[in-house]
């Protein structure tokens, strides 16, 4: 780490927890974040900010002007240009030093495997359960870890799925979900708004877990459901565990216990 580097991160390194080493191992990490919304923007600056060495973005939306009430990578300038491009257009020029890559394409399941199998650490950012699903089944598969955020109205929520863990639960442990609960859910996620500052908080503490997880420091949150209320400025934490039968991170249980049910 040359001098213009001991100097920018100083206050990383000045921390017992993160140190030379750990910021050593933030600049190596590769980060790749699929939405660049309300949590992708402030999750993508911090992660600069903070030099990550690599982010691969993906986001196949484009910027509009509803979008400049929270998603603070764009300016009016923006307005219709690609998300991703924009974006990292922005996070250059925050920090020459990281490596860009934009994907101004949809986050499809065949593309995340993709992509997550180069990468250390995946924030989901998304805002359709589709996606989060597809997300999900290739962290699963390529054993890297997940950092999921939502926010919507007032309520946010925060949580870490890690698959190199035998018996950690993964997202869809957490949300098995089906056809009409994801059709509501994503409907909601449309049409009912979103407070500017919520997005800001979820955002960045994903951008705090993924450091967490790359440096390594501190405990990542595992098991346990964070969810925030901005209008009372509370957090509430829920724990899960793994579901045994789960069909993405326990198929051979999955299949086992459906070969039962149909005998």
């Amino acid at each position: 780490m040359d001098d213009a580097a001991l100097t920018r991160y100083a206050r990383h390194i000045l921390l017992d927890e993160v140190g030379i080493e750990g910021q050593q191992r933030i600049r190596q990490g590769r980060v790749l974040i699929v939405g660049l919304g309300g949590l992708g923007c402030p999750a993508a600056q911090y992660l600069a900010s903070a030099g990550v060495g690599e982010l691969h973005l993906v986001d196949h939306d484009t910027v509009d002007a509803s979008n400049l009430q929270r998603q603070i990578l764009y300016r009016a300038a923006d307005l219709g240009q690609p998300k991703a491009r924009a974006a990292a257009a922005f996070l250059h020029q925050l920090n020459p030093d990281v490596l860009i890559h934009a994907y101004p394409e949809k986050a499809t399941l065949d593309r995340l495997h993709t992509l997550c199998a180069q990468v250390d650490v995946v924030l989901d950012c998304s805002d359709n359960f589709a996606t989060r699903h597809a997300i999900n089944q290739a962290c699963v598969q390529h054993r890297v870890p997940l950092v999921s955020g939502a926010a919507v109205r007032f309520s946010g929520q925060l949580t870490v799925f890690d698959a190199r863990q035998t018996q950690a639960p993964c997202y869809h442990c957490l949300f098995p979900g089906g056809d009409e609960v994801t059709e509501v859910a994503d409907m909601r996620c449309a049409t009912l708004g979103v407070f500017a500052p919520l997005v800001a908080i979820i955002g960045a503490a994903q951008a705090a877990e993924a450091l967490k997880l790359l440096a390594p420091c501190g405990a990542p949150s595992l098991g346990r459901l964070h969810l925030f209320d901005a209008l009372r400025q509370e957090w509430q934490t829920i724990r899960y565990a793994q579901d045994p039968a789960c069909a993405v991170c326990q198929p051979d249980a999955a299949r086992r216990s459906s070969a039962r049910s149909a005998s």
